[in-house]
């Protein structure tokens, strides 16, 4: 990435734009907006799809399900590696730039991905796949809370709830479609023309007017957030499969590595932010409104991916579903969030964040307490209610959370503001699997053998009670939206 303009008094992108990628004057998202929102959600879609595929990667690459499993978690692991650094990347380089070295990198590893002769390309192709999406999202919300005016933020924001939330739920139902029909590798060839395509689409009409700074890149801060966010999300990861003594790595050095590394990145960075040095600068953690949003995200995103871990196994091992009908299953959910996000956007321009976030997280509690009820004589039908109304909770409260954390903060700060949100999303993902998969496996009549009843109810109900925990935080929201 090149072309940074030394301007030591700006940062980013400003808000207007020349060529086809313009702001309208009507407030509407831009052509530029929403090719971000496009190659955001192929990118983001990647993160899920290899889990119904796992059975067929180890008997087809010859590798145990501990090693297979590693085409998931390293694409987490990774994305949590890379994404601290955004803050410094949407500063230093423009928008162009970085979306053009993020495409090229996501291209690549779906290439390498396609063509794998074995595990180790095919692992080497989702590495740099991750690193790609990682800079992609942070540089999707930037974008919105800089160019879109604040009356018409609601609405553009829910349209990144389609990426961050409806992309990784449907992303089972994708693959388990395709394994059917074509096999693994087309998982990553029927991809490649749609980033290729992306990549050419940038190169051609992405023409954001933007002001960057010449900011110093800190090593040392770099190599302390590859070690704690790589080591949480590494410690996290391996949990589930330590408790189910199938598990190659030992959580317990990654994460404690991981939450030492933490504890002094963030010491240096309160110090470098001083005179504008740091890596990812912690001073959007000052703001109340971004704290209180950005721990109800978290608490959301716990929800949502222990979900999405958990159902599918209960699903296929104590109802005795196929991988398929699975997939199926969690579809609904996966479109009912996709027509509400740009709805929720538009009722938050209107009502602020609080009328939306409450309600919401009373669905949401509600629906979580529903999942503790599954049994072996549930009616699938049923199943899919449940989960259409938990995602209904999280609609309402994903988008609002989102608007009001990022929309509030001064424009300096609204690049490390979403890369403090995506870095902690993920970490909060990694933490609600290896809690769910942890609780299931203790709780399970046999650990070593796939879910049962028992273990699944257990894991619903650690889930329903983070979701209690979130309804009284969303009386602190604020009720007032950003520009209001």
């Amino acid at each position: 990435m090149s072309g940074a303009a030394e301007n030591p008094g700006a940062s980013g992108l400003v808000a207007r734009e020349t060529g086809p990628g313009a702001t309208e004057t009507n407030g509407k998202p831009s052509l530029a907006v929403w090719l971000l929102v496009g190659s955001a959600f192929v990118m983001v879609l990647m993160e899920t799809v290899m889990s119904v595929a796992l059975p067929t990667l180890v008997t087809q690459l010859h590798v145990t399900v501990a090693t297979a499993q590693w085409l998931t978690s390293g694409f987490l692991l990774t994305m949590a590696v890379v994404i601290p650094i955004t803050g410094f990347l949407l500063q230093r380089f423009t928008p162009r730039a970085v979306y053009l070295t993020s495409m090229s990198l996501f291209s690549a590893g779906t290439l390498a991905a396609a063509l794998a002769p074995g595990f180790g390309a095919l692992m080497a192709g989702r590495v740099v796949q991750a690193a790609g999406t990682a800079v992609m999202v942070p540089l999707l919300m930037t974008s919105v809370i800089r160019l879109v005016p604040a009356d018409r933020r609601g609405a553009t924001m829910g349209t990144i709830t389609v990426v961050i939330a409806v992309a990784p739920a449907i992303g089972p139902t994708l693959s388990g479609t395709i394994l059917t029909t074509l096999g693994w590798r087309w998982m990553f060839g029927l991809v490649l023309p749609i980033a290729l395509i992306a990549l050419a689409a940038g190169a051609t009409w992405l023409r954001m007017a933007a002001e960057t700074r010449r900011v110093p890149l800190d090593v040392w801060s770099v190599l302390l957030s590859v070690v704690a966010f790589g080591g949480l999300v590494l410690g996290l990861s391996a949990v589930g499969e330590a408790v189910r003594g199938v598990g190659q790595l030992s959580p317990g050095p990654p994460a404690v590595a991981g939450a030492v590394a933490l504890a002094v990145f963030v010491a240096r960075q309160l110090r470098l932010q001083r005179d504008g040095r740091a890596l990812l600068d912690l001073r959007p953690l000052a703001h109340r409104a971004f704290t209180i949003s950005l721990l109800l995200m978290m608490l959301g995103m716990m929800s949502l991916f222990g979900v999405l871990i958990l159902l599918p196994l209960y699903l296929q091992d104590v109802m005795g579903v196929n991988a398929f009908a699975t997939g199926l299953a969690l579809l609904p959910g996966g479109l009912v969030m996709g027509l509400l996000g740009p709805v929720v956007g538009r009722w938050y321009d209107k009502l602020g964040a609080r009328p939306l976030v409450t309600p919401g997280a009373v669905v949401l509690c509600l629906a979580l307490w529903s999942f503790v009820t599954l049994g072996t004589g549930t009616p699938l039908w049923l199943v899919v209610g449940m989960h259409v109304v938990l995602v209904v909770g999280l609609s309402l409260m994903f988008t609002p959370l989102m608007t009001d954390a990022l929309g509030l903060l001064p424009g300096d700060l609204d690049s490390h503001g979403t890369a403090i949100v995506s870095t902690l999303q993920q970490v909060a993902g990694a933490a609600g699997t290896a809690l769910f998969i942890t609780v299931m496996t203790l709780a399970a009549h046999d650990p070593t053998k796939a879910t049962d009843a028992p273990g699944g109810q257990a894991a619903f109900l650690v889930a329903a009670a983070i979701g209690t925990v979130a309804v009284p935080l969303t009386l602190l929201v604020g009720r007032r939206k950003p520009g209001s």
